[in-house]
């Protein structure tokens, strides 16, 4: 197995490369159709990563990936599995791809939303609106007694 490269993106302008041996890589029979070769062929990939101690990413870029993965870790191990092809190796290339994609998503700072002002015509409208609304209400009132 060979290290991982990631392309450059945001948060990581010159691409990451894991190293080979922090990956862990798993097979195992994969389930559904395939004929008499599923059950004789360890086709599914479980590719693991564990962001908390790997070397590929700067204190910085950790803490996001950890932040933005938190729901698909087990502790700081993210693992991926794969088992689409029927082919081992097309399923360990499809893990990596997989995966890559994942951290150079995870590694790019959050996009803060920017506040908008609302158009002098749309707050004419709005007021308009409630004003035609409240004589509408008004119109329906009962009239004083006096």
């Amino acid at each position: 197995m060979e290290d991982l490269h990631i392309t450059a993106g945001p948060g990581a302008p010159q691409g990451l490369t894991v190293p080979a041996g922090e990956l862990l890589e798993r097979f195992s029979h994969a389930s559904g159709p395939g004929g008499q070769g599923v059950n004789t062929t360890d086709s599914r990939v479980q590719l693991s990563l564990d962001i908390g101690a790997t070397s590929a990413l700067t204190e910085v870029q950790r803490a996001r990936a950890l932040e933005h993965l938190r729901a698909r870790l087990s502790g700081t191990v993210l693992t991926i599995s794969t088992a689409e092809h029927r082919s081992q190796l097309r399923n360990r290339i499809e893990a990596r791809r997989r995966l890559s994609e994942l951290l150079r998503e995870s590694v790019a700072p959050a996009v803060r939303r920017r506040p908008t002002k609302r158009t002098r015509g749309s707050h004419r409208r709005r007021l308009e609106q409630k004003s035609a609304r409240s004589k509408i209400k008004q119109s329906r009132r009962r009239p004083p007694l006096s």
